[in-house]
């Protein structure tokens, strides 16, 4: 696999350098370890639960998934993460409600020797062993320069409404200033942004209120998948689908099926899948002593019409039927 690695680790400018990553074959020993997601409300984390366990069963180690229940519910990762601690697991995997909620725990986890991986959301924690994360700020870049390009055909400003996802979440931050960056300068003007919860209720009705105020001048819905996906219904149900266009700036098998059916322009993919498989892949090769990079991610790439027959959705989304499966315990 061809992968971005960060030189220095852990840059703010995302300087990258590519290199191929190559998978251990097997792990030395039933590793036990434990992994913290913040919900499982959107099928992007759902993607993620599969690549986590299907690695976990390759390599042949022991992995749990506890989840929070939302993006508002940070004590409650903080209490799974302490209780985790108190077992002694061999490493941790966390995907962050909160870029600096959880510093002391990460912190507390180094002390004791437990490495930790930051999976895809960002810590702010110096103590992490490693990062797989694609970096949010070139998502949000990406979709800057798809919109740009648009703007540029249609020859006429454009008025967009920005749904970034939970305000404190690191990916949002990151999402947000890239996409802000991206169309500085240019004639896309973003009339509303609306933070919330990825959850379809909440990204439901955060559209209708936008919708409510900017329906007659606005031109396209740019946001989270959950957004993409609930706004398909919702400006079909408006009378509104040929009016207003919609854009992701992550992917989801919800996006994958608006663009293949027209009702969804584009969106990039941080391939969460494999994100989900490297994370796994590293935190083995630490607790053996082996090589790894410290951070490090797959290339994004953006999808619409006219690559998604010949992209390879199986980096992105979880097979179709999978439901999610919270523990592996394997024996070698």
């Amino acid at each position: 696999l061809e992968v971005d690695v960060w030189t220095p680790p852990f840059n703010e400018t995302m300087q990258r350098q590519s290199q191929q990553y190559t998978p251990l074959k097997k792990a030395q020993k039933p590793w036990n370890i434990r992994v913290f997601i913040p919900h499982l409300k959107d099928a992007y984390w759902l993607g993620v639960n599969f690549g986590l366990i299907d690695e976990a069963r390759r390599l042949g180690i022991r992995l749990s998934i506890q989840e929070a229940g939302g993006y508002g519910q940070l004590a409650v990762q903080r209490q799974q993460i302490e209780a985790a601690l108190s077992e002694k697991p061999d490493g941790l995997i966390i995907g962050a409600i909160s870029v600096e909620g959880l510093n002391d725990l990460v912190a507390r986890a180094a002390d004791e020797g437990i490495p930790v991986i930051d999976l895809i959301n960002g810590l702010s924690a110096k103590q992490i062993a490693a990062r797989s994360a694609v970096s949010f700020r070139d998502m949000g870049s990406q979709v800057g320069r798809y919109l740009q390009k648009l703007q540029a055909a249609q020859q006429r400003p454009m008025k967009v409404a920005w749904f970034p996802g939970p305000k404190n979440a690191g990916w949002v931050q990151a999402g947000d200033a890239g996409f802000k960056e991206a169309i500085q300068d240019s004639a896309i003007e973003i009339v509303d942004t609306r933070y919330g919860d990825t959850g379809s209720a909440a990204q439901g009705k955060l559209i209708d209120d936008v919708l409510d105020r900017h329906a007659d001048t606005l031109d396209v819905i740019v946001g989270t998948a959950v957004t993409a996906e609930a706004a398909v219904n919702i400006l079909r149900t408006r009378g509104l689908s040929g009016k207003i266009k919609i854009v992701a700036y992550y992917y989801g098998p919800g996006v994958h099926r608006g663009i293949s059916r027209g009702q969804i322009l584009a969106a990039p993919s941080d391939r969460p899948v494999l994100q989900a498989r490297i994370a796994t892949d590293v935190i083995v090769r630490i607790l053996e002593g082996q090589d790894y990079f410290r951070h490090v991610a797959p290339k994004v790439v953006v999808v619409d019409r006219s690559n998604i027959r010949s992209w390879d959705a199986t980096s992105t989304l979880a097979p179709r039927g999978f439901t999610p499966i919270f523990s592996v315990n394997e024996q070698q």
